[in-house]
Order: C-alpha cells, then sequence, then structure tokens
C-alpha cells in the first residue's frame, strides 16, 4: 500500500524545509508576520517586493505601500528572520496595467478600483509567474482572506474577522490561481492578533499604521493625480438638473463621484441634490433627487465564477453581492447572460451604484466568495 505524507501546514504533501514559499512582502505588518510565521515553521521561504511606481512625495509617507521605505521594512524583516528577499522592477507594467486604466476610467466617468486591478494583473497574473519561475511550491500573501478545501477543490471564503475582510478586492482571483496561492492570516479574529506576532517575532513593523489610500494617490486626491497623468482632463462645464436646465458650472467631471452630495456648489434650492450621472464627452454632472440614485438592475461583465457548477448552468442564481468595499452584502438575483455577463437584480434598491466598481457575489449562507464582476453601463 502506498505512503501518503502528512500534509504540511500549508497543505501540500512534504516537509516544510522542503517546501519553497514565495511570500509577496508589501513592507506593511501583515504580508511581514506571513513571511516571519512560515519561516519559524521552518519553511525555505523567499521574500519578494514589487516596486510599483516612484512619486517622490509618496516615499515619504508612511500610508502607502509598494515605496521607499516599506521595501527597506521589507528586507529588514527578511534580514532579521533570515531569508532571502528580492526586489522587482514593475514600474513600468503597474503603470500600463493598473495606473492608465484609472485615468482612463475616471475621464469616462467611472469610479474605479485600482487595487482590484493590481491584485489580478500584476500580483496574482505576473508575480505568481515569478514564483513558479523561483520554483515555489506555492505563494503566500498578507491578505484577509481564507483558502478552504472543499469537495471540487480550493474554495475563496470571506475573512474571519469581518472588519478586516478582503474579499471585494480579491474576486477576481481565478481557481487555477487559488490552487496555488495561500492566505495564512484569514483565520485571525483580529488585527490585534497579527501586530502581536509581528511584536513576538521582533518586528519593527509592529506598529506600522496601516496603508488606506491608494498607495499612487498617497494624500486621497485623486483629481490632481488624474490632471498630471492626463492634461486637460480637468475641464470646466455645466452641472445640470435631469431635464438638462443648467443650474452652476464646475472645474472638471474628475472632481465628482456619483451620489456626491457635497462641494456641487448650487446653493439655494428647496431640496438637496446628488450627482447622478456624469458625462465626460459633453463635459457635464448630472444633478437631481436622492430618488434618482436608486438602481435596482445592475449589468455586470468580466465576470470571474467561482462555484462548482458552470455560471450559464442554471437560468439564475439567488445570491447576495456587495456593491462596494464598504456595504454589506445584499439579495440578489444573478442571470447569466454569458459565461462573462449577466444581469443582477438587486431585491431592494441601492443608490450611488457607480460604472467600475465591482459587483462581488458570495453564498446566500456561509462565508463562501463565488466571484463576481465589473459593473459598466450597458446598452
Amino acid at each position: 500500500m502506498p505512503y501518503d505524507p502528512p500534509l504540511n501546514s500549508l497543505g501540500l504533501p512534504k516537509p516544510p524545509a522542503e517546501t519553497r514559499v514565495v511570500v509577496a512582502m508589501s513592507g506593511g505588518v501583515d504580508s511581514s508576520v506571513v513571511a516571519a510565521e512560515l519561516a519559524r515553521e521552518g519553511y525555505d521561504v523567499v521574500g519578494v517586493t514589487l516596486q510599483l511606481y516612484d512619486h517622490g512625495a509618496a516615499l515619504a509617507k508612511k500610508g502607502a505601500c509598494c515605496a521607499g521605505r516599506d521595501i527597506h521594512d521589507a528586507r529588514r524583516v527578511a534580514e532579521v528572520m533570515g531569508f532571502p528577499h528580492y526586489v522587482l522592477d514593475y514600474e513600468s507594467h503597474f503603470r500600463e496595467s493598473v495606473i492608465d486604466e484609472f485615468a482612463d476610467a475616471y475621464l469616462a466617468g467611472a469610479t474605479p478600483v485600482p487595487c482590484i486591478r493590481c491584485n489580478e494583473r500584476v500580483k496574482f497574473r505576473d508575480l505568481l509567474e515569478t514564483a513558479r519561475n523561483l520554483g515555489a511550491d506555492c505563494m503566500a500573501t498578507g491578505h484577509y482572506i481564507q483558502r478552504k478545501m472543499g469537495l471540487h477543490g480550493p474554495e475563496l471564503h470571506r475573512a474571519a474577522d469581518p472588519v478586516r475582510d478582503q474579499s471585494y478586492f480579491l474576486f477576481s482571483t481565478t481557481a487555477e490561481q487559488l490552487a496555488y496561492l495561500r492566505f495564512p492570516l484569514g483565520h485571525l479574529e483580529t488585527k490585534a492578533e497579527t501586530r502581536a506576532l509581528a511584536a513576538r517575532h521582533g518586528l519593527s513593523v509592529a506598529d506600522k499604521p496601516d496603508s488606506q489610500d491608494i498607495c499612487f494617490v498617497p494624500d486621497g486626491d485623486y483629481a490632481k493625480v488624474i490632471e498630471k497623468l492626463r492634461p486637460g482632463a480637468a475641464d470646466p462645464g455645466e452641472i445640470v438638473d435631469l431635464e438638462g436646465r443648467v443650474l452652476g458650472r464646475h472645474n472638471g467631471v474628475i472632481h465628482y463621484t456619483i451620489g456626491q452630495r457635497k462641494g456641487l456648489g448650487i446653493g439655494g434650492l428647496s431640496e438637496p441634490l446628488y450627482v447622478v450621472r456624469l458625462d465626460p464627452e459633453a463635459r457635464r454632472v448630472v444633478v437631481g433627487p436622492k430618488t434618482a440614485l436608486a438602481t435596482r438592475v445592475v449589468p455586470v461583465r468580466e465576470i470571474n465564477w467561482l462555484g462548482d457548477a458552470p455560471f450559464t448552468s442554471q437560468a439564475e442564481w439567488p445570491l447576495e453581492v456587495k456593491l462596494r468595499s464598504t456595504r454589506p452584502p445584499a439579495h440578489a438575483i444573478i442571470r447569466p447572460l454569458s459565461e462573462s455577463e449577466a444581469e443582477v437584480e438587486l431585491l431592494s434598491p441601492e443608490q450611488g451604484v457607480s460604472p467600475g466598481q465591482a459587483c462581488v457575489f458570495y453564498a446566500p449562507e456561509g462565508s463562501r466568495v463565488l466571484g463576481g464582476g465589473w459593473i459598466w453601463k450597458g446598452h
């Protein structure tokens, strides 16, 4: 009878010392703890940090990831724990795959989520390929999400800590990538546990603050970055109501997002108005009452499906969906139009739904993530 070696803590059938793991290290506390814990368990750890951009101001800011300070912090962790660390220059690729699309989407009146594209196109595609080239058995990250083995193979599940859960940003992880990826922090109940582990290893990043902003927009001023990338993007235009009546002027469509109420500069009206639609071609910001923001049917494309049965095997999928990272999942019916497109009907209308955001699918019970897609304008 053949002997099956026991699985190690990463679910692989060999001793840790014979298991090579590439850890994607951003320089923050989460990925640092992952690398340190795996090194302590005796794994053959290789740390990799991506140099994604070099905006002078961003390098000096503590809250931005993958910049100069963070590369230094990641290298320090590798030195303390005694494993090799490499820095890969992905700057031009990051610009082409993430930053350019971010700028173009904003100019088209959408509200993009570049962190998802970075995970999809840079970290989980190119970096994962690099990990394979380095002979790694798997790649580990500090994301708060869980990978669990199901009847049909690995499944994606929400993190144990709902406050830290990053499933919204990882919906485009494919089944093939999931087979290779590991998320050692997903089961932790609180961020305090992660920081305690960092302190136990004597890591200097134990008290490092979390990054809040998009890494290449370190001060949260999207419009300033877009203007730099796309000169002329802040051309002025008209603020109009739903009937097309001019209510005021604006200094660039890129300064507005759907659902925005404050800062419109059109006072003296009987009811509060919200940004309902952006028309970049006509350089118009369309405003209306809150009721005009309500959306029930959402067109979704570029779908990544992680269910056990094929996406098109059912006419309808009664699931829960998240339309923003900060919103709780809501009941919906998903009707596949093809393997990559669907119509999502929300059982209760939501406000401020914008093209460019993600629509992430969840099982109605339990913690399983079933994929998702991108909201667009439809026909």
